[in-house]
């Protein structure tokens, strides 16, 4: 049975539901677009010249505030004023297996040793390519919305903060996390196809657990990979990459043949040529499926629970420790031990849940395209809790909790969840770096100041102080974007806060089936965002609430200014405050590449391990075959839309790409090994054969590019294993 055909009853509600929307005439200009890394994004407009808006979803930890500043560049430069700080959305996945180095305050660049530039640039790249293909695609369309809930995709990891909430509060809620997952579907109305699905949901990118060295998507990138090839699948009722097989041979005649086929040896390759080898090649045709991020604080999706590892007994409830030992207590996910099952199980309950609503959806979106924007300074926020009560947010602060990490990602050992004093060793070692003032001492209790982060300059600022807050409105529906990650009860104040502004103050244009999520971790970074409660316990997610106990409170009041402005059509004036552009400041430690030559007579591409045949002389679905090249160091070049691993397959006399490295069953993995006191790189390429793989011959390729030198000229270089059989 073919891996997705339990979804085959849905496919005819899909059809049910392009028959229903025949006649729904293109309300917008929509356009999507998606570029390597990975960016997706999807634009909407009233007309060619009116209101719009982009929103991007990144596949990194989060936003970057200079990202933003770049990306914003380069876009004035290609397209003028059209896509500017109010309108423009960037909104990380949050996965814990992207690349660091790219946002430029000193407390998010401590453990990637400082500024990447090659990681700053890949990203603002994508981004901005994807925003010009979204761009370049816009035409007539319309939009339709759908929610549903998701199951076991995600539990809370502090429940002992989310009892420090109100009961009554508690008790409108069934569960203490979201459940709801909101998706967008894009509908071209010329050709009455869709283009896209967008949906938000909250789930940590945690999948992947922090001993993995892999660059991953995580649960939200295997979910968007998962989407797009199953529409794929869908509209051409065959698996892109059954569409490509020939009839299936004799499997004895296959493996006599695949003996006759050896490693080909390192061969020189131009800078574009793995791009050939994609299996989905991006002309800006393809449909684009993005899952977004929410209030994701204190949400993960391993589901199972956490445990100890030494005794294999629940962690410490209110510590998220065992026997006082923050390290030794782990989540597990669904695909316990196993965290790449995890990750896809995770994804595939995403996937599977959005395939249902876009199936489904036929409430389509009408109203005008409106957004508003600010930037706050949270460091010094005056917020009216009542009548006579006035209070304020702080600079920046992280406490003791934070250095406990979370049992997605445990921390520095001597430090628990909850923690509300610091040893002195720790006091001391940290007044090396800044003695935090008394101000900020008696502003962020019951928070221990561990770091004061917003009171810390050198080499430069450590902490963000002016952050952007924005709505985004598409008719009755409502983005809102936060720098931040809100805590599951922060983020259902928030909406609740801003839905009800919106109300009381439209004139009617909106009501109660206006629906408003959350963007989290969007056009910059500022940690966590937990109730006034919640903070009161200083797990993690409160311990890195930056400003303060009031700090959900400063979100709600100034969101409801933007939401009140929205309502009554005002345009607010800039309040003369923007972040700074550290780029011309940044430090950098991370060491040049290693491994630059192969050793005496290899070349890079040649093999150093090849294929080991099975002893049954096939592979069997489930098998690994892997395969170790002499290989360069991958940071020589990112093989920007392209591949560095490929899985050919024998048509006739034509190999054919079936996988690459954007497929959830192929692994890339580069390290080096010592020769005779000379480093030499090696990359292992190892194939998980699916489910449904067709039986036949297959090869493993590599692609890679060394550094020029005198006694090795050759830059881009490919080299592929012997064949062997599937069956």
């Amino acid at each position: 049975m073919h891996k997705h055909q339990h979804l085959l009853p849905i496919f005819v509600s899909l059809c049910a539901a392009f028959a229903l929307i025949d006649e729904v005439d293109g309300e917008y200009l929509i356009g999507v677009g998606s570029y390597d890394m990975t960016a997706r994004t999807f634009i909407v407009a009233e007309s060619s010249q009116g209101a719009r808006f982009a929103f991007v979803n990144l596949d990194a930890g989060m936003a970057s505030q200079l990202v933003t500043i770049k990306v914003l560049q380069r876009l004035k430069t290609r397209l003028g004023d059209l896509y500017t700080q109010e309108n423009l959305a960037i909104s990380g996945t949050h996965t814990h297996a992207g690349p660091a180095g790219y946002l430029q305050c000193v407390v998010y660049s401590v453990t990637s040793l400082g500024f990447i530039n090659q990681t700053f640039d890949a990203i603002v790249t994508a981004i901005e390519q994807s925003i010009i293909q979204a761009h370049n695609n816009l035409k007539p369309g319309s939009i339709f919305l759908n929610t549903g809930d998701v199951e076991n995709a995600g539990i809370n990891r502090i429940p002992s903060a989310y009892l420090f909430n109100p009961p009554e509060e508690r008790a409108r809620y069934t569960t203490n996390v979201d459940t709801t997952m909101t998706l967008l579907k894009l509908l071209d109305s010329a050709s009455n196809r869709s283009i896209g699905a967008f949906s938000w949901f909250a789930t940590h990118g945690t999948s992947m657990s922090r001993e993995n060295r892999l660059i991953s998507g995580d649960n939200k990138g295997a979910a968007a990979r998962f989407l797009e090839d199953w529409f794929t699948f869908s509209n051409n009722f065959l698996s892109i990459r059954n569409t490509k097989f020939s009839t299936i041979q004799n499997i004895s005649t296959l493996r006599n043949k695949a003996q006759k086929i050896k490693a080909t040896g390192g061969k020189p390759c131009g800078k574009t040529t793995s791009q050939g080898f994609k299996v989905r090649k991006n002309d800006g045709s393809s449909f684009v499926g993005a899952f977004c991020q929410s209030n994701v604080g204190d949400v993960t999706p391993n589901v199972l629970g956490a445990f100890c590892t030494d005794t294999g007994k629940p962690c410490d409830f209110n510590h998220s420790s065992c026997n006082g030992n923050d390290q030794l207590c782990v989540g597990r996910g669904p695909g316990y031990p196993n965290e790449i099952l995890s990750t896809k199980i995770i994804g595939e309950r995403q996937f599977e849940k959005a395939v249902e609503l876009f199936s489904s959806a036929t409430n389509p979106l009408s109203g005008k395209i409106d957004y508003r924007h600010a930037f706050i300074n949270f460091t010094s926020i005056e917020v009216q809790l009542n009548e006579s009560t006035v209070v304020k947010t702080c600079p920046a602060a992280v406490g003791a909790g934070f250095a406990a990490g979370t049992t997605d990602g445990p921390g520095v050992f001597g430090f628990q969840q909850g923690d509300t004093e610091i040893n002195e060793m720790w006091k001391r070692l940290r007044d090396l770096l800044k003695e935090p003032s008394q101000y900020q001492i008696d502003c962020q209790k019951p928070k221990p100041v561990l770091l004061s982060t917003g009171e810390m300059f050198v080499p430069y600022a450590w902490a963000p102080a002016i952050l952007p807050i924005q709505i985004l409105r598409l008719g009755n529906f409502v983005i809102l974007s936060v720098p931040g990650e809100f805590t599951t009860m922060a983020g259902r104040r928030l909406r609740e806060a801003v839905k009800e502004t919106l109300i009381n103050n439209g004139n009617g244009e909106f009501d109660n089936e206006t629906h408003v999520v959350i963007a989290g971790l969007t056009n910059t970074y500022s940690q966590y965002i937990a109730t006034f409660e919640e903070y009161k316990q200083q797990r993690y997610e409160a311990a890195s609430t930056l400003y303060g106990p009031h700090t959900l409170s400063a979100y709600i009041q100034e969101f409801k200014k933007l939401a009140k402005a929205m309502a009554t059509g005002e345009q607010l004036g800039g309040t003369g405050l923007s972040p700074p552009d550290l780029s011309s400041v940044q430090l950098s430690l991370l060491q040049d590449p290693l491994g630059d030559s192969p050793p005496p007579g290899k070349r890079f591409g040649d093999m150093q391990q090849d294929v080991a045949q099975p002893k049954g002389g096939s592979f069997k679905k489930g098998d690994k075959p892997s395969a170790t090249f002499f290989s360069a160091n991958p940071r020589y070049d990112l093989l920007i839309e392209g591949t560095f691993a490929v899985v050919e397959m024998l048509q006739g006399e034509r190999w054919v790409p079936v996988y690459d490295d954007d497929d959830f069953c192929l692994f890339f993995k580069w390290n080096v090994t010592v020769d005779n006191g000379s480093l030499y790189g090696l990359a292992t390429v190892e194939w998980e054969v699916p489910e449904d793989a067709t039986s036949g011959v297959y090869r493993l390729r590599h692609f890679g590019s060394s550094k020029k030198t005198k006694d090795y000229p050759n830059e881009y270089f490919t080299g592929a294993s012997s064949a062997f059989t599937v069956s």
